[in-house]
């Protein structure tokens, strides 16, 4: 009973820091607002003429960070939840109209009203999945009562009718056939923050990363993917052994480039720190911001963007799903514990410095492979397969930048991008500016994305002929 109560009492504080964070940025300890307020290019806000599908991303994307899963502490159940509410939207669009096939749901309403069938099904599987969120994320009351909000402004637009009843209807149909598919998909029994879990002690195994005495989210390459048949469905080419040169040149590039430039020494540039930071913010709100400008910039429909956002959300849940799994069996350790037990490593052309200190705290995970990479490869192999181009100029802000700099501020930094690939290798390479990852890790990261991308956009919300 002792050994339990002081377990529980190591949660709790490990929850607690973890909380705190939420509302910090990383270094300065400013408060990070809660929800978007009127943002530039490429922020939070919806851009007018956006339709009823791009509103709700939204929507979804401002309850993620009411509940502090945005915009850096929980991608897993932020990517799960806009999942579930766009293949709901989805679904539902197409029972109205067949133009692509239905992932869980397959109904005929031809008669429905479009907005109020995405309003219900989104509705529905949003309120659902923030009911179900697990400890320390369920403080969820602000964040259901924004989107009981959006959901009676947006019927309140929807003259009253037959129509309305059967999209109303149809919405709430579609997003429980989705939400009972995932009932026992194991998100809501995998644990967080485990703080009694066994870390390694021997060279290149995963330590506890500085300030988080815990791991975060273990067990989550359990969870059933969208896509993948499992979450080791694609191979992945191991860290390098300790012994190699490979090795000792990976660690001599983020020992160089990925200090903090306060207790350690950086060689970065000014527009590299900036760069570090920008990527710092969680995957599936910032790939999704880029969704809704392009949907809105493109005048994509209704059923184009529901099927944009399905095939993107889908990819970027699976990534997670199946980083963590290989995270948690190759238990590498962090640049952050290389660096500062480098004595141990049995390397001669590596050297320890035992107060390295990374530009942004480590968060508490192995290093191998890269999930932010894994990411920005699903991502950009999602957009490259439904836009048919690689090419494309935009433009985007980050809610994780030094106050003043954010989206959410008057003059936010704007990184301007002429691909998707341009913008999954930077991604990629953030994380050795941060001092995260190797790079080893997030070059196979990124590789292991665009597969798990390819395979979304090439199975699955298939047009029909």
């Amino acid at each position: 009973m002792a050994r339990t109560a002081v377990a529980l009492s190591r949660v709790k504080i490990a929850a607690g820091v973890v909380l705190v964070a939420a509302l910090l940025t990383p270094t300065t300890g400013a408060a990070v607002s809660a929800a978007p307020q009127a943002p530039a290019v490429g922020g939070g806000a919806v851009e007018a003429g956006a339709n009823a599908v791009v509103r709700w991303n939204q929507t979804a994307a401002a309850a993620a960070l009411a509940t502090n899963l945005a915009p850096t502490l929980n991608p897993l159940h932020e990517s799960r939840m806009y999942a579930m509410m766009h293949i709901a939207v989805h679904d539902a669009l197409n029972a109205i109209s067949a133009r692509s096939r239905p992932y869980a749901f397959q109904g005929r309403a031809p008669h429905a009203s479009p907005d109020a069938a995405v309003a219900a099904a989104a509705r529905t599987t949003l309120v659902a999945a923030l009911t179900d969120l697990t400890p320390p994320f369920t403080d969820t009351a602000g964040a259901v009562a924004g989107v009981e909000a959006a959901y009676s402004a947006a019927l309140a637009a929807v003259p009253d009718s037959s129509a309305k009843l059967d999209g109303i209807a149809l919405g709430k149909k579609s997003a429980y056939t989705i939400l009972a598919q995932r009932a026992d998909d194991g998100a809501s029994t995998a644990p967080l923050i485990v703080a009694d879990f066994v870390e390694g002690t021997g060279p290149g195994e995963y330590r506890f990363t500085p300030g988080t005495p815990f791991a975060f989210a273990p067990t989550w390459g359990d969870v059933k993917p969208f896509a993948l048949t499992s979450a080791a469905q694609f191979p992945v080419e191991p860290p390098y052994p300790l012994g190699l040169k490979r090795y000792a040149a990976d660690f001599a590039e983020v020992k160089r480039l990925g200090g903090d430039g306060v207790t350690t020494p950086s060689a970065r540039t000014a527009d590299e720190t900036v760069m570090a930071r920008f990527w710092v913010e969680s995957s599936p709100l910032l790939w999704n911001r880029l969704a809704r400008q392009l949907a809105t910039d493109r005048h994509l429909d209704l059923w184009q963007s529901a099927r944009l956002f399905g095939l993107l959300d889908i990819a970027l849940t699976d990534g997670y799903i199946a980083t963590f799994d290989l995270k948690y069996k190759l238990l590498f350790w962090r640049p952050v514990t290389a660096i500062q037990l480098a004595a141990t490593d049995g390397n001669p052309n590596t050297t320890a410095d035992p107060t390295w200190t990374p530009l942004v705290p480590t968060p508490p995970i192995p290093d191998h492979d890269s999930g932010h990479s894994v990411e920005g490869g699903a991502a950009t192999a999602v957009l490259r397969g439904f836009f048919k181009t690689d090419r494309m100029n935009f433009s985007l802000c980050s809610f994780t930048l030094l106050p003043g700099s954010t989206c959410t501020d008057a003059s936010p930094v704007i990184r301007h991008f002429t691909s998707f690939s341009q913008a999954a290798d930077e991604n990629a390479r953030s994380r050795v500016m941060v001092g995260f990852h190797f790079s080893h890790a997030t070059t196979e990261g990124t590789a292991h994305g665009l597969k798990i991308g390819r395979l979304t956009v090439g199975n699955y919300l298939q047009p029909r002929g």
